[in-house]
């Protein structure tokens, strides 16, 4: 994640307050759970997650980037997966950072614990000279929008129809 131009780095290094650790195919069960506790985004962005789904999320990049720019990580306190997240690193220009999903455990949300996530990331991609960080929310997911507005993240203008909805992209500057 150091712009293209340092090889990959320890995602433990996100999250003082938490231990972050690229997920693999033994989480999936895990992550189904996290999930399914969330069924207000599946209404937004359906289909409903599914262990195959999360398998096919964990390897999906945008066009013209590479596994090496992808970190499916997870956030845990203890033994406990709190949070999953998805950025893709130089997306869609080498100084910016993409988030590709992200979610917390329905028993965290409310308390401050996603923003915290969000902050600690940005704080890290800053000292580490990115200028943004960039996203999409599904257009009428109240939810999702007031989440990333509160966190600093503002509409771009560019908007797509995909899957019979429209994601807004938002980008934050670092």
């Amino acid at each position: 994640m150091e712009n293209q131009c340092e090889k990959k780095i320890n995602v433990a290094a996100w999250s003082a307050n938490y231990a972050v650790r690229t997920l693999t195919d033994a989480d999936v069960p895990s992550i189904l759970t996290l999930c399914l506790q969330n069924p207000l985004y599946y209404k937004f962005c359906p289909p409903l997650v599914t262990e195959q789904s999360i398998r096919e999320d964990m390897k999906a990049l945008p066009k013209g980037k590479r596994l090496e720019d992808k970190y499916y990580v997870g956030y845990f306190q203890g033994e406990r997966l709190i949070a999953v997240m998805d950025l893709i690193d130089g997306y869609p220009n080498p100084k910016t950072a993409f988030i590709g999903f992200f979610m917390t455990e329905a028993s965290v949300q409310r308390r401050g614990v996603g923003s915290e996530i969000v902050r600690e990331l940005c704080d890290f991609l800053r000292e580490r000279r990115y200028a943004a960080v960039r996203l999409g929310w599904v257009k009428g997911n109240e939810q999702s929008e007031g989440f990333w507005h509160r966190n600093g993240f503002t509409e771009t203008g560019v908007s797509y129809e995909t899957n019979g909805y429209t994601v807004l992209v938002a980008e934050r500057q670092l």
